[in-house]
């Protein structure tokens, strides 16, 4: 005999209900936190963070925290990625450079905002691992490659947006000279702090009129991890 549950009773341990509620409270914190554009909140619904986590920490992948990644790198929490890429302000016809793929999982978000993402990491073993998530995920119009991303190779041409998931002591000219005009970049600078005798960091937007001028607006305050030159960095 086949049991069912009774109309209008609902199965708490359902597998599907589970995730779906999960889903919806994962978009509700993002929301909470400020985070009104809807098809960055679609593209973050559409790509599961537990696939871009350590396995040990799968658990973990729905709540907003940072979590470690190997590398001594650090994964920002979500909503701290959500506000980063709404500042960057991507439409579908936007080419990208991301310097800092780390897990590759703001680079699926990306490949679903924009026509193409380049992303660049340091380490090898994240840069391998990050390319296998992507082609896990079907994702086609995004790549990640190993190499110094303060310093791009020349082939890759120029971006419309530039997102730097690093700390820097001033503005990446390196990466200001790859933008195409009105493009915009994003980095976290760090600030020397007087009073408190520490560094603080403060995201930032630098926007390129038409005619090539910078406009730099803060966005929020930021920890991301610092970044220097050669390829066992920190980023």
């Amino acid at each position: 005999m086949t049991w069912s549950l009774p109309p209008g009773i609902v199965d708490r341990d359902d597998p599907e209900r589970r995730s779906a509620e999960a889903t919806a409270s994962f978009l509700l914190r993002l929301r909470a936190s400020g985070i009104r554009d809807l098809a960055l909140l679609r593209a973050m619904e559409a790509v599961p963070r537990a696939i871009f986590v350590p396995h040990r920490y799968a658990d973990l992948a729905g709540r907003d925290i940072a979590l470690p990644i190997g590398c001594g790198q650090t994964m920002p929490e979500p909503s701290f990625v959500a506000s980063v890429l709404e500042a960057l302000s991507c439409t579908p016809q936007c080419r990208v450079l991301e310097v800092g793929a780390g897990t590759g999982y703001a680079t699926a978000i990306l490949s679903r905002l924009a026509r193409d993402v380049v992303a660049i990491e340091r380490f090898q073993d994240l840069a391998i691992e990050a390319c296998a998530r992507l082609d896990r995920l079907g994702i086609t119009n995004a790549t990640i490659d190993w190499e110094d991303g303060l310093d791009p190779h020349q082939r890759l041409g120029s971006f419309d947006r530039i997102v730097v998931h690093a700390g820097l002591d001033e503005a990446p000219l390196s990466l200001l000279g790859r933008l195409a005009p009105g493009g915009t970049l994003i980095y976290a600078e760090n600030l020397a702090s007087t009073q408190e005798r520490r560094r603080s960091q403060t995201l930032m937007r630098i926007s390129l009129d038409r005619d090539g001028g910078p406009l730099e607006t803060a966005i929020r305050p930021s920890r991301l991890q610092g970044a220097c030159k050669g390829r066992s960095a920190v980023l």
